[in-house]
């Protein structure tokens, strides 16, 4: 009785947590948004590589790195449109330089309106970008990965701070009124 008590707990854990999986689209989809150049990628985890970050979030007690690092909701991500990058991403890492009067400076929030794009598509359809805003100071090259079922990967690399990489996925920026919704 107690193998089948535990057998059923097992597969609820395992059905709730394949529940949460990001939403993912065909590859005719992310073709599409791709080409466009105007999508949303939306981050759910965040990849310092600082290990005395990840160091530092391991000792916490009853509070395992895994979940210090995912970032819930729809809040954190980018948008691409025609001329304008909009970014609101958090950071965990050494800043060089760090700005302790202006909070906002610490993480990664900004709108660029001068930037480059470069993307080339790689074997088995994986689409790569390369971003550069010239009007941020600090932030050099944004990389993005974007996978053929729309989850992508993106990495940023700063002139003050060490790089930072996020797992997410890429969807179709909505925009209703002066409001966005995504």
């Amino acid at each position: 009785m107690k193998k089948y008590i535990s057998l059923i707990f097992m597969l609820c854990i395992f059905f709730s947590f394949g529940n949460l999986k990001a939403q993912e689209i065909s590859q005719a989809e992310t073709d599409a948004l791709v080409n466009s150049d105007e999508f949303s990628f939306y981050a759910e985890r965040a990849n310092p590589t600082n290990y005395d970050v990840i160091n530092i979030a391991n000792s916490i007690p009853n509070a395992p790195a895994v979940r210090m690092f995912q970032l819930q909701g729809e809040g954190y991500g980018f948008d691409i449109k025609k001329g304008e990058l909009e970014v609101t991403l958090p950071y965990f890492g050494r800043t060089f330089n760090p700005s302790y009067s202006d909070v906002n400076k610490n993480s990664y929030r900004f709108t660029s309106k001068d930037f480059t794009i470069q993307k080339s598509q790689k074997k088995k359809g994986k689409w790569v970008y390369r971003i550069q805003p010239k009007d941020v100071s600090n932030v050099s090259d944004i990389y993005i990965e974007i996978f053929k079922n729309g989850k992508a990967l993106t990495s940023i690399k700063s002139n003050d701070r060490q790089p930072i990489s996020y797992d997410g996925y890429i969807s179709k920026t909505e925009i209703t009124g002066d409001k966005k919704e995504k």
